[in-house]
């Protein structure tokens, strides 16, 4: 049995504190992520960039890091003239990056990214693949060794669309299982992961492999999130993970965020209720910032 790395923190605390958004903070400061690769860019040209935001996030008080490696495919690597090699090693290099800005006592997850942020075209919001279960294995388990030679605490299978992808990546996760895992599903209403699926029964498709220690959501507007952590608590005893955007939408055209017409209209963050529907693991995920991170810390009286 894999030792999950959430447990400690837990049992002293209550919660566990993730970050926030890294691709949109380090656009905030300045970063052009108007590209294919989105924020494994910037773990290409900048490195220095993404180990500030780590730092920036753990400073408003988050426990754990999600690493760059997000939009980090051999596929998507070599679309810029990145060999497997070089590519194995920058997506080992975006763990230790959030290791560097982690120092002890902390957590790194490393992010493993749906199929379809490799397409760019906002499938990781819909679900709609043109690959079956066994290609979405043999598209997931090289990137998942890669990373999983870095050592990171645990895995951040996240913002996971399709009932068929959450069954390819239950048999790629047998292949490194030395490390354990968390699966997030992106979902598009209370009920529903992204492709339709009821979330109670994509729960049920990963909750019982052996490395999975947390489920839940991410990438979701907020207004969601308390009736679909509920759901999961109804569904499995393991930890419920779940960091929701800051209530934007994704323009897979102009390949950015579109905030409502409104600043005032956006849905808010409501770390305490999550907690007290089910939730141990709570950030933010796409739009959210260290100072929504650290008003999570104090919400859920970790500062």
């Amino acid at each position: 049995m894999v030792e999950e790395p959430f447990g400690r923190i837990i049992e002293q605390h209550g919660t566990v504190v993730l970050d926030g958004g890294l691709a949109t903070e380090l656009e905030r400061r300045g970063a052009d992520l108007r590209d294919p690769l989105w924020s494994a860019k910037v773990l290409v040209e900048d490195p220095d960039a993404i180990r500030s935001v780590h730092a920036a996030y753990f400073e408003a008080g988050a426990d754990v890091a999600i690493s760059a490696s997000y939009q980090a495919t051999f596929e998507g690597l070599a679309g810029r003239g990145i060999d497997r090699n070089q590519a194995a090693a920058l997506m080992r290099r975006s763990v230790e990056l959030a290791r560097e800005a982690a120092g002890s006592g902390r957590v790194v997850a490393a992010s493993v990214g749906p199929y379809g942020a490799l397409l760019g075209n906002g499938a990781e919001y819909t679900g709609d693949y043109d690959k079956d279960e066994d290609q979405l294995v043999e598209f997931h388990v090289p990137r998942i060794e890669a990373l999983a030679e870095a050592e990171p605490d645990v895995l951040a299978v996240e913002t996971i669309p399709s009932f068929v992808e959450a069954r390819a990546l239950v048999r790629a996760l047998e292949k490194v299982p030395e490390i354990p895992a968390w699966v997030s599903f992106s979902c598009r209403d209370g009920r529903h992961i992204c492709d339709g699926t009821p979330i109670g029964s994509a729960v049920e498709a990963v909750v019982s492999a052996p490395g999975v220690v947390a489920v839940g959501v991410n990438c979701t507007s907020p207004l969601f999130v308390e009736r679909l952590v509920e759901t999961i608590s109804d569904t499995t005893g393991k930890h419920i993970v779940c960091y929701p955007n800051r209530g934007s939408f994704w323009d897979p055209m102009r390949k950015t965020w579109t905030d409502p017409p409104r600043q005032d209209a956006r849905p808010p963050l409501r770390p305490l209720a999550w907690k007290e529907a089910g939730a141990s693991l709570i950030g933010g995920c796409c739009g959210t910032t260290p100072d929504d991170v650290a008003a999570a810390a104090r919400a859920l009286g970790r500062t």
